[in-house]
C-alpha cells in the first residue's frame, strides 16, 4: 500500500482508503463513488489516505476471513463492531480452546485474535471471543498464514450433554428443605438441558444408602448427588456405601473453596458426587465448577480434579466458570 496526502483540487477516486475521519466518513473506509462525489461537496484542505497494492486486504475482509477461520464447532461470526469481529458462541456450552494454535496465530503481523479462558460458561449469543486486524490494510500472505494456522477453527464451544440426574439426601431433613433443595438443583440442572428425575430422602446407613444408589443406576440415572454426606468423617455411611455399591472414588474433596468438601466418585460410567447439604443450595460452590464439565461429558478424574486448584477461590473474579443460571444475579448463584 502507499500512503498518500491529497490536497484539495486533487482528483479524488474511488478505492482509497480514508486514514482520518472527514464529517460522516469514518477511517478506514474504502471509498465509493457517492463517497467521492460527498467529499467533492464537502470542506476540507487535504485528505490523508492510503492506495491500495496489489497483494493488500482491506482489514473489513481480512478479519471477514481470519474470524471465520478461528470460529470453530459451534462458534458463528457476527458483524464487524468497533473495527473487530465478535466470536459468537451458536449453543449453550464451554468454550474451548487450541491455546497453542491461538498463541502461534498472534505471532502472525497486523492480526489479533482473542478469546475468553478455555472452560468458559456460554449461553446462546454470547461474545466468546474477537478477531481483528490492527491496520486498515494487511498483506495477502500475513492473511494466509493465519488462516493455515487456524484451520479447523480454534475457538469452540462444546455443548451440554442432556442428562437424567437424580438426588438422595441421607439425613434427617425436613420436607420443606428438601423440596428447596430439589428445586434448586432442578434449576441448575435445567440450565445444561438436563432434569432431575427423583429427589428423596434415604435413610443414613450404607445398605439403604448402596441401595438406593444401585437403584437409581438402574433406573438409568446418569448423574447421582448424595446430599449430607460427612466426607471428614470415615465412618461416614456414605463412603461405606460405595464400596458396597462399587463405585470407585476419584477424589475425596475438591481443592477449590467454598465447597473444598466435595467428592467425586464414578459407578461404572455415572458420576456420583457428595456434599454437605449447603451444596444444593443458592451459594455458589465448588458444585458449580464442577457440574459444567461433567455436562459437557468430561469425566473428572483426579488430575482433573487436582487442576482445579489454579483459580480455585470460588469469587467474582473467576466467576466465568460458573453458569449464569439466572439473569440478574451473580453467576452460580440462585438468588
Amino acid at each position: 500500500m502507499k500512503t498518500r496526502r491529497i490536497e484539495r483540487g486533487e482528483k479524488v477516486a474511488p478505492g482509497l482508503v480514508l486514514t482520518r475521519d472527514l464529517g460522516s466518513l469514518k477511517k478506514g473506509r474504502v471509498l465509493s463513488e457517492a463517497d467521492v462525489r460527498a467529499i467533492d461537496a464537502a470542506v476540507w484542505k487535504d485528505l490523508d489516505v492510503l492506495e491500495l497494492e496489489p497483494g493488500d486486504v482491506h482489514e473489513d475482509s481480512a478479519g471477514q476471513r481470519l474470524a471465520a477461520a478461528v470460529a470453530g464447532e459451534g462458534v458463528g461470526v457476527g458483524a464487524v463492531d468497533g473495527g473487530s469481529f465478535p466470536l459468537m458462541a451458536r449453543r449453550r456450552g464451554l468454550v474451548a480452546l487450541d491455546t497453542d494454535r491461538l498463541a502461534k496465530l498472534n505471532l502472525v503481523p497486523d492480526l489479533a485474535a482473542y478469546a475468553h479462558p478455555d472452560g468458559y460458561v456460554a449461553v446462546e449469543g454470547d461474545i466468546v471471543g474477537r478477531v481483528k486486524i490492527i491496520p486498515f490494510v494487511t498483506r495477502e500472505e500475513h492473511l494466509r498464514r493465519a488462516e493455515e494456522t487456524a484451520a479447523g477453527g480454534i475457538v469452540r464451544v462444546r455443548p451440554f450433554i442432556p442428562m437424567r440426574a437424580a438426588l438422595l439426601v441421607h439425613e434427617q431433613i425436613a420436607e420443606q428443605a428438601l423440596e428447596r433443595g430439589r428445586r434448586s438443583f432442578q434449576e441448575k440442572l435445567s440450565f445444561f438441558g438436563s432434569r432431575l428425575e427423583t429427589a428423596r430422602a434415604v435413610a443414613g446407613n450404607p445398605r439403604a444408602l448402596s441401595e438406593a444408589v444401585d437403584g437409581e443406576q438402574r433406573a438409568g440415572a446418569q448423574l447421582v448427588l448424595l446430599v449430607g454426606s460427612r466426607s471428614m468423617d470415615p465412618q461416614d455411611p456414605v463412603l461405606q456405601a460405595l464400596d458396597v455399591v462399587g463405585a470407585r472414588m476419584e477424589r475425596h474433596g475438591v481443592p477449590a473453596y467454598p465447597g473444598t468438601l466435595l467428592w467425586i466418585a464414578y459407578l461404572g460410567d455415572i458420576p456420583v458426587l457428595g456434599a454437605p447439604s449447603c451444596g444444593i443450595f443458592s451459594r455458589a460452590t465448588s458444585l458449580d465448577v464442577v457440574l459444567p464439565r461433567l455436562m459437557a461429558g468430561d469425566r473428572m478424574d483426579a488430575a482433573g480434579i487436582a487442576a482445579l486448584s489454579s483459580g480455585g477461590i470460588i469469587a467474582p473474579e473467576t466467576s466465568y466458570r460458573l453458569p449464569p443460571y439466572r439473569k440478574g444475579v451473580p453467576r452460580g448463584q440462585l438468588e
